[in-house]
Order: C-alpha cells, then sequence, then structure tokens
C-alpha cells in the first residue's frame, strides 16, 4: 500500500492524498452515525484527469474503490469498508451555463444550493430539491438518482440529465457531456451511472436540465381528514392548475408535533384535530390571478368536503415556515428516536389504501407502536416510519423485533406493485433484500452490465448487488 500512495502523491500532488486520520475521520462514518467505515487512504483529485489518474492505479494494484460526494446517504452506500475513498468535494468548477439550451454543465462536486444560484443567476430553475440540498453534491445526487420534492413536475434526477461524464474502472475517461435532449444513436450509455450508486464508474460531471423560473409560487398549508382526501385535493389542483402543481407533501399529526417540540422557531401554522395536512405549492408563470387560481382551487375542495381547512401562505416568510416543517420532520423524528425506517413508492392511485394497510399492519404486529407516515404524494412516494412501543429498547426493536413487521411493509408495498426503495437508493442495506425482490431475469441484467463495465468487482463492492 505504502508503494500505491506515493505514486497516487506522484500524481496528484500532496493536495490530492491523505492519510491523516483526523482529515479521514468525518468521511468514513455516516450524517447519522449508523454506520462507521475505514479506508487506507482519502484521494481528492482536483479533475477529471487526477480522477483518471488514480482509477488507474487502483486498476493496476487491483484496489477497490469507494467514490463519495457529500456523503447524505441514507443505505450505506458511501461509507468505505477498506476501500479506497475517492472524495468529489474539490471537483466543484462549472464548466458552462447555456442560457439558450436551457442547460449547465457543472463538475461532481458542486453541491445542489450551489447549482440551484447558478440556475437562480441565470434566471432560470434547477427544480430538484430536498432536504440535504446543502451538502449533497451533483455527482453523488445523479449516482442514487435523488428525487426530492418537486418530482410530480420535474421528474427525478435522471429526468433532469443531458448528459455525463465519467471515469470507468480501468481509468478510461467517457464524455459523455452532450447538451441534446434527442439523440438516438444507440444505447443511452448515462442512465448506466444514474442510479447505479458508485459500482459502474465515478461520475465527474453532468450537463443539467435548466428551466423558465416562475414568476409566483403560491403555497397552502392544507387540513384533511385521511390520506385518500388528499389523493383526491392532488388531483383536483393538478387539473385546476393545469399541472402546476410542483410540491405536495403530507404531514401527519405526530410528524408535525415532534417539529414544534425539537426544532426552533416553529408553530402550527392551522390548529386542527384533523390526524393529517398538506403542504401544497403551484410554481405559475405569471403572477396574475395566482392567487385567485388556489383562493378558487381550495374553496372548491371544501365545498367538495375533501378539504376540512386550508391557509394561504401572505409571505415568503410564511412560505418557509411551512416548508421548514416538512424538511425537519427527518430532523425531529431522530431527536424523538430511532424508528424502523422505510423509503417506498407506489402508484399515486394506491398512496391511500398502502398508507391504511400499512398502519393495520403495525397495529396488528406491534401494538403501541407508532406510525410516521410523510413525504411525496404527488409522485407516490411515502416515507412510512415507526417508532417503537414506549419502553421497548429501541435497538432491539430497529435491529431484530421490528424486522418482521418490515418485511410485511415491504411484502404490502410488492403486492401493490411498489418499490422498496423509492428515492434513497440501496447501497449495503438493502442489497441482499433486493437479490429476492427483484426476478432473477432482472438480476442477471444488472450483473450482466456489472460483468461488463466492472469485471473485476472494485467499484463500490457489496452496495447495491
Amino acid at each position: 500500500m505504502s508503494a500505491f500512495i506515493a505514486r497516487l502523491t506522484d500524481a496528484l500532488g500532496p493536495k490530492g492524498v491523505s492519510t491523516d486520520a483526523h482529515e479521514i475521520d468525518p468521511h468514513i462514518s455516516d450524517w447519522r452515525g449508523r454506520w462507521k467505515g475505514s479506508t487506507p487512504v482519502l484521494v481528492k483529485p482536483a479533475s477529471t484527469g487526477e480522477v483518471s489518474a488514480a482509477m488507474t492505479l487502483c486498476a493496476e494494484y487491483g484496489l477497490a474503490v469507494n467514490p463519495q460526494g457529500g456523503n447524505s446517504g441514507m443505505v450505506n452506500g458511501s461509507v468505505p469498508q477498506g476501500e479506497v475513498l475517492i472524495s468529489l468535494k474539490r471537483m466543484n468548477k462549472v464548466r458552462e451555463v447555456d442560457v439558450l439550451n436551457d442547460a449547465m454543465t457543472l463538475e461532481a462536486g458542486v453541491i445542489l444550493t450551489r447549482a440551484q444560484e447558478i440556475a437562480s443567476e441565470n434566471n432560470r430553475l434547477f427544480p430538484l430539491s430536498l432536504g440535504a440540498q446543502g451538502v449533497a453534491m451533483i455527482g453523488g445526487l445523479i449516482s442514487t438518482n435523488a428525487g426530492g420534492v418537486q418530482v410530480l413536475r420535474y421528474g427525478m434526477m435522471r429526468d433532469l440529465v443531458l448528459g455525463i461524464e465519467a471515469v470507468l474502472p480501468d481509468g478510461k475517461i467517457w464524455n459523455g457531456l452532450r447538451g441534446l435532449r434527442k439523440d438516438n444513436t444507440g444505447y443511452d450509455l448515462k442512465h448506466l451511472f444514474i442510479g447505479a450508486e458508485g459500482t459502474l464508474g465515478v461520475v465527474t460531471a453532468a450537463t443539467l436540465k435548466l428551466f423558465p423560473r416562475p414568476a409566483v409560487k403560491e403555497t397552502a398549508w392544507v387540513t384533511v381528514a385521511s390520506p385518500a382526501k388528499a389523493v383526491e385535493l392532488l388531483m383536483l389542483a393538478k387539473q385546476a392548475s393545469g399541472g402546476a402543481v410542483t410540491g405536495f407533501e403530507i404531514v401527519p399529526d405526530l410528524g408535525l408535533k415532534l417539529v414544534l417540540k425539537h426544532i426552533p422557531d416553529t408553530r402550527d401554522p392551522l390548529p386542527t384535530a384533523l390526524p393529517w395536512r398538506v403542504l401544497m405549492e403551484l410554481s405559475l408563470p405569471r403572477e396574475e390571478g395566482g392567487r385567485d387560481l388556489l383562493e378558487t382551487l381550495l374553496a372548491d375542495a371544501i365545498e367538495k368536503e375533501i378539504v376540512a381547512d386550508a391557509v394561504i401562505c401572505e409571505t415568503e416568510a410564511q412560505k418557509a415556515l411551512v416548508w421548514k416543517i416538512r424538511e425537519n420532520i427527518a430532523v425531529a423524528e431522530r431527536a424523538h428516536g430511532k424508528a424502523l425506517k422505510h423509503d417506498v413508492s407506489v402508484p399515486v392511485s394506491r398512496v391511500a389504501e398502502f398508507m391504511e394497510r400499512g398502519a393495520e399492519l403495525m397495529r396488528r404486529m406491534n401494538p403501541g407502536a407508532e406510525l410516521i407516515a410523510f413525504g411525496h404524494v404527488g409522485d407516490g412516494n411515502i416515507h412510512f416510519n415507526i417508532t417503537p412501543p414506549p419502553g421497548t429498547d429501541q435497538d432491539r426493536f430497529v435491529e431484530q423485533e421490528g424486522l418482521p413487521l418490515s418485511k410485511a411493509v415491504h411484502d404490502l408495498i410488492a403486492s401493490l406493485n411498489g418499490s422498496i426503495s423509492a428515492e434513497h437508493g440501496i447501497g449495503r442495506l438493502k442489497r441482499d433484500e433486493l437479490a429476492w425482490r427483484k426476478s432473477p431475469v432482472e438480476m442477471e441484467m444488472m450483473r450482466a452490465v456489472k460483468r461488463a463495465l466492472d469485471p473485476d468487482g472494485r467499484m463500490n463492492p457489496g452496495r447495491v448487488l
């Protein structure tokens, strides 16, 4: 290993390589403190050429590689387990902003909030938005096919990528940075790397779609009696607004209470005894008529007994408050204690059925447990989290006693033609379950791709497959 590190340092310079335990330490545990790993060396390339040099040396020495972005993942995919760790943090350049093509090309280490700022500085919108956007990086977002709160209008990260540059396991550079929306010249290879979690190569840059900035966003906090009513409201809002709904999040009463308890400077925007709230946002091309549209929509929903009550945000501060509540549910939940977590999705038409049947499963299998189900009703993705019954050992519940319930929840998801990982990925956490949830044909197709691009199995081994 010393000879490898010496040659690596010659190739990348002293700024590009570290064996300092203090510098390495933040990179070898996840942000929740759930997993701890190790690495013999931290590689910090500043260019695609340096990534290529590092990967070439790793191939020569037969060393496994763990690519890492902001390390904000949820499934133990980016914490190294003895592999050479390649951090993309120094690769944070803006290569191009092509306003006329509504596209920008960014390196993998650009943080999502910076990508949003770059778009805004050019009077455009980059719509990806999620809780970890202050640390998550473009490369990691691509490698995990990130979702977030605006998928129902703009799609997943896969839908926002026009082209990719990646370094293959042997060090070869593939330049697929094409800003094209139409390109039928064979296999669309970029999609192999999107959602592959670093198992096929290292994403070093991407050309991303930009959109016109909406002239106004109208936001409402709504109370409803059930998830079924929330889905009815979604359908009504999409039809009434001509598809302008960009945010549609369901918030449970318990989730709200935890936020009010653990997150400073929060308050209940509309106190009610009902068990569910919806945060709804419309993004409109003109300011004129936007408020009238939302008021009419909500009045119609109240008249049809879909909605019990609603408040429209009058100021940017009020909008920030309701989004702060939604975005901090996971943080408040973590402060509350450990939980069985399920990042699942079903067709939107079956969201209510899943939530009702899932809650019944919980009550039957673990009486006393509490449900915190929240998330993106607009795209069918629910974070279905279950806290242990009072007095139960939390670690034992999450690691042992609650596992039959998790399996039952995923069985229910499978029966509804859903997914056991809507936006968080597979990593090491769900790898074994993926192998028996997917069909043998599908698994063999995935393994064939892995063998073709990474025949020695050195790229992020033990993740996904």
